[in-house]
């Protein structure tokens, strides 16, 4: 398949369009990963007053996780549109709802101030964060991988998760300097700042979105009135077997979130380890994941993508034991080496193929809502896991055990599962999620 080319004849927008994933997924995630850095050092004290260090924090991590409860509803309604309509009108809102919910929880009353209203407002704010971010991936890897040229669609969507390693990266480093403060200023308006910004990431991410132009394989179905009136309906009629494989592949998240949202409230709550030194670690690993991802993606270009997010997903099974041990001994060397090298590493071989991967098992019509839904659920499931976690935690420095067999746990299961899909890497982008891709991969395979 050639490379696209622009109506006026230039050089078409593969590249644009990755770029454009890339920045506009980074501004959406730095409003989302705030809020999970804020739900872990802020939150217990801010809206949870009233109730015991424990306790307040457990409460806290739920309401990180509410937000994966509307994922699943929100993939239902935008994933719809995304086939209806198109990926650039959605991606869209799914920015401007990101935004206005963000600077809105900047704006929130304390407990002390307002009571029980606080929180209320606070899960009614984070279930529009969920809403939007359900939409925001697969509309970006749908529209990324869509403009791909045929042979790279694994490296150019790959890029919309880079940009979600620098939203949390962006959203990391402005905490930083946030949580060094002295708790009285942290407490009171420090926390606020970096839900602020958000209107900064609003205009230049609308910008950028509003820039894209339509996918042409989109443009081809709409031309040809093959747009499916009911999207979800035919999903679940012709391709239910790739929604389950999705949503057990998407348990690997569950890495992610014990790391960067769970390992965070631990390490500084009950091992009373320093703030801003455990938010570096995250920051590094991070910073070699930007590196890390795009070249996984590559190499899946080539061998396939089912092996490069195996060895994802069933190595990062392996290296939460090492890591939550070195967390706590409170060796930050160790936590050092062995967090760059699970999320930086090992981890960005399943997070960056899983675009590419999801998205080659559905065909144009249902392939936003293919990938809205199917992660979300997976997502939704590894969302409640800093609660589970918290829940199941021992106490102590070896408490970390039992979350760690939790994570592998989830992460053994995406691994093998991944193992059962279709090599999809070298089938043309139009014979996706159809049964002439079956035809393609045994041609490939006896070649």
């Amino acid at each position: 398949m050639s490379t696209p080319t622009a109506p006026d004849g230039s050089v078409a927008v593969p590249r644009k369009a990755a770029l454009a994933s890339f920045v506009g997924s980074m501004l959406e995630y730095y409003d989302f990963f705030i809020y999970g850095a804020a739900a872990g050092l802020v939150f217990p004290t801010v809206f949870f007053a009233d109730s015991d260090p424990a306790t307040a924090t457990l409460l806290s991590l739920a309401t990180f996780g509410v937000a994966y409860v509307a994922r699943p509803i929100g993939a239902v309604i935008i994933g719809h549109f995304g086939d209806k309509v198109g990926r650039k009108k959605m991606l869209v809102l799914t920015l401007l709802m990101m935004g206005v919910s963000t600077f809105l929880i900047g704006a929130l009353p304390s407990y002390e101030a307002v009571g029980v209203a606080a929180p209320i407002l606070l899960v009614a704010l984070r279930v529009m964060q969920g809403l939007s971010a359900a939409g925001e991936q697969s509309g970006a890897n749908s529209l990324t991988m869509e403009h791909a040229p045929e042979g790279r669609r694994g490296f150019f969507t790959s890029f919309t998760l880079s940009g979600t390693q620098a939203g949390l990266i962006l959203a990391t480093l402005v905490f930083i300097p946030v949580a060094a403060l002295p708790d009285e200023q942290l407490f009171s308006w420090g926390w606020r700042v970096p839900f602020f910004l958000s209107v900064v990431v609003v205009a230049v991410g609308y910008w950028v979105r509003r820039t894209l132009p339509e996918t042409p394989e989109f443009e081809k179905v709409e031309q040809s009135d093959a747009v499916a009136k009911l999207p979800v309906a035919v999903l679940f009629r012709d391709h239910w077997p790739s929604v389950l494989r999705v949503v057990l592949c998407a348990l690997v998240s569950t890495v992610s979130t014990i790391v960067a949202t769970w390992s965070l409230a631990w390490a500084t709550g009950d091992l009373q380890l320093e703030r801003s030194t455990f938010l570096w670690v995250i920051v590094a690993a991070n910073v070699v994941a930007l590196g890390a991802i795009p070249l996984w993606a590559r190499l899946s270009d080539r061998i396939g993508r089912r092996p490069v997010f195996a060895l994802g997903a069933l190595g990062s099974a392996v290296l939460i034991f090492p890591f939550l041990w070195a967390v706590g001994r409170g060796d930050f060397p160790l936590i050092f080496v062995f967090g760059v090298l699970l999320s930086g590493v090992v981890y960005s071989a399943a997070n960056g193929v899983w675009p590419t991967l999801y998205g080659e098992m559905f065909d144009t019509r249902v392939r936003y809502s293919g990938m809205a839904i199917g992660t979300q659920i997976g997502f939704a499931l590894g969302g409640f896991s800093p609660t589970i976690a918290e829940w199941i935690a021992g106490d102590g420095a070896d408490g970390w055990l039992p979350v760690a067999v939790l994570t592998a746990a989830a992460a053994t299961v995406a691994g093998l599962c991944a193992l059962t899909t279709r090599e999809t890497a070298h089938v043309p982008l139009p014979l996706l999620g159809t049964p002439a891709a079956r035809d393609t991969v045994r041609e490939y395979a006896n070649a």
